[in-house]
């Protein structure tokens, strides 16, 4: 059985940071390209990034390139999220998902599993 547990939300100031972390189990790990989503009240899940499963291409939603940067460690399974210069328009809950054909899909129909979710919360 495949699980996505995250770890790292929170509350934060604008300009401030955050690492969100994602533990995959029940495969193989590497074997998947990862990605995080964010959906924030009244609104569509929106991508945010996307990481191949060797960690060697990474693609990112405008609205945060240069901001945020997704790595991975396939020895830990895990991957993490580090989110830098964050606005209040970065409130949302934050969603990993694995994919195990598509690299940096935009649609939830292209992941097979997703993570929980866990709120993120950015004051002004």
């Amino acid at each position: 059985q495949v699980q996505l547990v995250e770890s790292g939300g929170g509350l934060v100031q604008a300009g401030g940071s955050l690492r969100r972390s994602c533990a995959f189990s029940g495969r193989t790990f590497s074997s998947y390209h990862m990605n995080w989503f964010r959906q924030a009240p009244g609104k569509e899940r929106e991508f945010v990034g996307a990481i191949s499963w060797s960690g060697s291409r990474q693609y990112y939603a405008d609205s945060v390139k240069g901001r945020f940067t997704i790595s991975r460690d396939n020895a830990k399974n895990t991957v993490y999220l580090q989110m830098n210069s964050l606005k209040p328009e970065d409130t949302a809950v934050y969603y990993c998902a694995a994919a195990s054909t598509t690299f940096g899909g935009r649609g939830t129909d292209d992941y097979d599993y997703w993570g929980q979710g866990t709120q993120v919360t950015i004051s002004s």
